[in-house]
């Protein structure tokens, strides 16, 4: 990796890389931005830093519905949305979303 055209390798920069995987949901550009913006934010009050350094890179990851397994089984956002875990709303948005996705796939 390089920044401005000098490899990391050549600085004594740490490097940090975070992978957020998350199940398909109603995920808007905004709810993205908000999350990776908490994750640099608490990684970088946890180690003391006044800012996350411009080494530090989030990936925000959608896992298409689907496509996410645990405990020998395949695992549903929609089994989730009947535990009372999301608001009515966000709940209403979701199931749009996958929806809107569904449809948009089988064109």
């Amino acid at each position: 990796m390089a920044i401005g055209g000098r490899l990391l390798d050549d600085t004594l920069a740490d490097v940090l890389v975070v992978d957020i995987a998350v199940m398909d949901a109603a995920w808007t550009r905004q709810d993205r931005r908000r999350v990776i913006d908490a994750v640099l934010a608490a990684l970088a009050e946890g180690l003391g830093l006044a800012q996350p350094p411009p080494t530090w890179w989030i990936q925000f990851r959608v896992i298409e519905e689907g496509s996410w397994g645990s405990r020998g089984g395949v695992l549903s956002i929609l089994d989730l949305l009947e535990t009372g875990a999301f608001t009515p709303q966000r709940a209403e948005a979701v199931r749009r979303h996958l929806q809107d996705a569904g449809a948009s796939h089988a064109s």
